[in-house]
Formats: structure tokens, sequence, C-alpha cells
């Protein structure tokens, strides 16, 4: 039993709010998580009960009655209907903590959903576990970046191999207990039941086909810039169509879109979001990928490494509850930065992603252009994460530093 960072966010917001909702892909550990927030006083139920799911079907307003301080429903993307009987309870009971509710969908996004909950809902989102969780480590990593208060040097820091091994594990927690040959057979299961139960009866999706190689082809595209005529070639699939797809992956959290990071909110405009699978496990499966092959070709091994590090800092940035913003930079020249980090009243971290052992002056060329062109009226620290072991200052607010301090400075 690991301790989420979320566990703590998770109780506050019992304390606070009448409804709470964890969100996340199946089987990241949600139901694992919401019953450590069971008392004597709370009802549980799931929905992937049939039984219970018809009756929630059929009598919604039934089903969310309780007499208990907490229920508990898992799943509840299954039964639209319950969100409309439970704002009329929280409605008419304002105490906090009386609902807590588990979604594998982003339900404000379903087609079925009629009610949002607004005002009455904290939506809390719960990712496959990151390696700081599984070390049991704080998440303080950003927080150390800013102050620029790095180790000089991880003794039992990762070595490149090592390090790759995580990405190439992933982050859900029963993959992590099995063999080699029985995750890959776990991923397959894992498809399998989506495209069959929740692809088709949540979002109405038809081309079972065209969805299955739509997945495979964003695997291929994570850690890219998003180009939906390049995506879609070959799919046979009209652009409204496709773009429904993508969203429908997103709604199930196997994909999502990084925002570019810019000084003011219509620059935003027209610019290419980053896309990422939720996963590195499960994208290295779907393109049927083996270790050795990723740790000898620099472009497989890039883009799992630029993949992982997105969840890690992801699952940093959920645990700050708000504090932190993640985006990617881009601009005309083709100027580039990983990952950007933007503090709540101002302060940004800009993140590059690589898989070497050595590092250069080179590798902070586009960190330096920032610092000097575009950061130059708040504080910015510039980062190389690489797989060596030794943080180096190259010069003020650039650092070179070993990927392992995001899981190992706690």
């Amino acid at each position: 039993m690991y301790t989420r960072w979320q566990e703590s966010v998770l109780q506050e917001a019992l304390k606070s709010r009448r409804v709470i909702l964890l969100t996340g892909p199946r089987q990241c550990g949600k139901t694992t998580l919401v019953k450590t927030q069971m008392g004597d006083n709370t009802t549980y139920r799931t929905l992937d009960d049939q039984n219970l799911l018809q009756t929630a079907q059929l009598d919604p307003h039934g089903f969310v009655k309780h007499e208990g301080q907490r229920m508990i429903i898992d799943e509840v993307q299954l039964a639209p209907a319950l969100l409309s009987a439970i704002k009329k309870v929280v409605d008419e009971d304002t105490r906090p903590g009386q609902y807590l509710l588990t979604g594998s969908a982003n339900i404000q996004s379903l087609p079925s959903v009629k009610e949002s909950l607004a005002g009455r809902v904290r939506k809390i989102r719960l990712r496959p576990f990151a390696q700081g969780e599984l070390a049991q480590k704080a998440p303080s990593f950003l927080e150390k970046a800013f102050k620029q208060d790095f180790p000089l040097e991880i003794t039992d820091a990762d070595d490149r191999e090592a390090i790759l091994q995580r990405a190439y594990n992933g982050g859900f927690p029963e993959v992590l207990t099995l063999k080699e040959a029985e995750r890959r057979q776990w991923y397959n299961d894992y498809i399998e039941a989506l495209m069959d139960r929740d692809l088709t009866e949540l979002i109405n999706i038809r081309r079972r086909d065209a969805m299955v190689e739509l997945l495979r082809i964003l695997a291929a595209w994570s850690s890219k810039f998003m180009d939906i005529t390049a995506i879609g070639s070959g799919l046979g699939l009209q652009r409204a169509t496709l773009e429904s797809y993508i969203n429908a992956l997103e709604a199930l959290y196997l994909v999502e879109r990084l925002s570019p990071w810019t000084r003011t909110d219509y620059e935003r405009v027209g610019k290419q979001p980053k896309l990422f699978m939720a996963d590195c496990g499960l994208m290295r499966s779907i393109l049927g990928w083996q270790f050795d092959q990723i740790c000898l070709d620099s472009d497989r091994s890039g883009k799992l490494l630029e993949t992982f590090i997105f969840h890690e800092l992801s699952s940093q940035v959920d645990a700050s509850e708000g504090l932190y913003s993640l985006f990617h930079y881009r601009d005309r020249e083709k100027r580039e930065i990983d990952f950007l980090l933007e503090r709540e009243g101002g302060g940004l971290i800009g993140i590059e992603v690589k898989a070497g052992t050595t590092i250069g002056e080179n590798a902070f060329k586009h960190l330096e252009w920032f610092k000097t062109h575009l950061a130059k009226a708040q504080s910015f620290v510039g980062i190389v994460l690489y797989t060596g072991k030794t943080t180096i200052s190259f010069g003020e607010g650039l650092w070179a530093v070993p990927i392992s301090i995001l899981w190992q400075c706690g």
C-alpha cells in the first residue's frame, strides 16, 4: 500500500466541498484511494456491479439517498442521471463531504451528461503512480527548483538504463506487480475493455477499427505537436469525426494535450498543443516496443523519456492544488522548450529533457534566449534534466540536474 499524493488533497476537499469527484483512467488506483476515506457511517456502491447500475439508472433519486455521513459511488459516469439527483440533495443539505464520486471518464465532456454540478463539486485528478509516490517521497521538486535548491550529487541516482526501465514499466498499479509477458497481456486486455465498453457505451464510437488504429497513431505521436491532418491521413475519417474520436480518448484519460505558454491568453489562439499518452507503459505496449530496442534507438528513447517526464511533472502539478501550471513553448523561429512551469503569483521554470549522460552548453541555448527576452520581468530558472548523477551550474539560474531528483529528493 502506497500513500498517494492526492490523499491529503482529497481529505482537505472533503472538509469544505459537498461533492468530490476523483477522476482518472481506469485501474489507476481511484477505488483504493477513496476507500481510505471510508468510516463507520459511509455507504459504498460501485456501478461496476450490474445490479446496482440497473438500480441507479431506474431510480437515481432513490439510489443516492443515504443516512450516513458520506456516500461513495464508484464509476459514476455509467449512470449520469445520478448527478441531477445528487444536485437536489446537496442543494437542500449543504454539509461538506456528503458524496465522494469516482469517474473513469471526464463526465463533463460526455454527450449524455446534462448536469455539471457547477459550484457544488471539487474535481481531483488521479494519475497512474508517479515515481515519487513509489519511493514514498513528498512532491517537492517544483518548490526546490524555484529556490534552486539542488543537491550537488545524487549518489544513488539511477543510470540511463534504470531510468528508461522506469519509463518502460509505466505507472498502473497492477502492472507493476506483473512479469513482462503478463504486462503485455494486461495492456491488451485493458485496451480491449475500453474499446468494447467505455468507447462504445459512453461515447457511442462506431468505427472500432479506426479507433484502434487512431490510438496506435497517437501513441506514436506522443510528445509531438498536434497536426490533425497528418494524424488523420490514411484513416478515412472526416475531420469532424477524427476530432470527436480524439476527444473521446481524452475523455477516457488515455491521451492529453499540453497547451502552449504565451504572455497573453489571446496569443494562444491558433498555436499547437503537444500531445502525450497518459502512461508510458501503455504507450510502448501499443507500439510493440521492446526494452532493448528503446535503449539503442535515440528517437524511441527520447519519445519515451519526454512522455515519462510529462507524467512526473503533471503529477507534481496536480498535487500542488493550483500553485503551478504546466505548458510547453515554441515560437515562429522554432525555438522550443519541452516544459514550462508557471507559478501562481509569478515565476517560471523552463525544463529541457535529454536522454544523454553528459550535457554541453548548447543544451541551454533556448533556455538562455527565453530568460533574456521573455522572462525579464520575473524570476526564471532553466533546467536540463539528464541521465547523469551530478548537478552542474551553467551560469546564473541555469542548471543541469539528474532526472532522479524528481523522485529521490522528497
